[in-house]
């Protein structure tokens, strides 16, 4: 009897360690990550490399822990992270919103983006310049049909413009392309997204600038402009913009430190360095 309650406590044990994240493996950091956000998060030669990476890196330096990336799609990487079983962390260009801090803890953030449009070249015109920089405005949107990759920040906003009304609780605005007949289909990336353009499945796709810049880099086909909302009466048209930060599971206090003391050492020079490194602008 003796023997067996041992047995049936070890096995009980296990099953603990299964069902949390860093349990018997309290060397290491388990990150999830979407690997399609490059410079952030990327393959190359089937390995996960990026800015998101080398942070994480240096963390577990700091820590004197591995830090291990599983590639999932990106919708349930906040869920994931909020329940603590199979992750501690999420590095994925992650956008600070109320309702994902509700669920999460978030680092300092370390990047602030704007979203751009992705499209055809030649099938827009920008609006306007703002200095150096061509912009499309929401209105441009109206009637076309909007790639987006799933639950990130484009996705947030388009849908928000697209059925934003006053009358809404869920929003409390009126949408910029309410009732203009414009329509949104998600896909699991952003290159996946600009692919349908091609295939005339979508018109146009909203992403961050930097994933923009890294698809029509590598495409003659595509042209962008960053994403600009018109001005009220005497204001000039304004950008829209976010920043990222890394989540961790709620409570995890030594690793969250550990996350903004790397932020802090690295600083904005240090970040946008790796953003150089991994654009392939150095």
């Amino acid at each position: 009897m003796k023997k067996f309650l041992t047995l049936a406590l070890a096995a009980a044990m296990m099953l603990g360690c299964f069902m949390m994240a860093g349990c018997g493996a309290q060397d290491k950091i388990l990150v999830q990550t979407n690997a399609y956000f490059a410079p952030f998060e990327y393959y190359d030669g089937g390995k996960i490399v990026g800015v998101d990476v080398e942070i994480m890196n240096l963390v577990g330096e700091k820590l004197g822990k591995t830090v291990e990336f599983t590639n999932v799609e990106f919708a349930v990487i906040i869920d994931n992270v909020a329940s603590g079983k199979l992750c501690d962390a999420g590095a994925a260009g992650i956008t600070v919103t109320d309702a994902r801090k509700e669920k999460v803890d978030f680092s300092d953030t370390y990047f602030t983006s704007v979203q751009y449009v992705i499209y055809k070249k030649g099938a827009m015109t920008p609006d306007g310049t703002d200095g150096d920089v061509s912009y499309v405005l929401w209105d441009s949107l109206a009637g076309k049909k909007i790639g987006v990759q799933r639950d990130t920040t484009g996705d947030i906003y388009v849908d928000g413009e697209i059925n934003g009304t006053e009358d809404d609780p869920d929003y409390g605005y009126n949408g910029v392309l309410y009732g203009t007949g414009a329509s949104c289909a998600q896909f699991d990336n952003a290159q996946l997204a600009a692919d349908a353009i091609n295939a005339n499945q979508v018109d146009v796709v909203v992403v961050d600038y930097l994933p923009a810049s890294f698809i029509v880099e590598k495409s003659a086909d595509f042209e962008c402009a960053a994403l600009y909302y018109a001005g009220a009466e005497g204001e000039a048209p304004s950008p829209t913009s976010e920043s990222y930060a890394i989540c961790v599971t709620k409570g995890n206090d030594e690793l969250l430190k550990a996350i903004n003391e790397v932020l802090a050492e690295l600083g904005e020079d240090g970040i946008e360095a790796l953003v150089k490194k991994h654009m392939g602008l150095e």
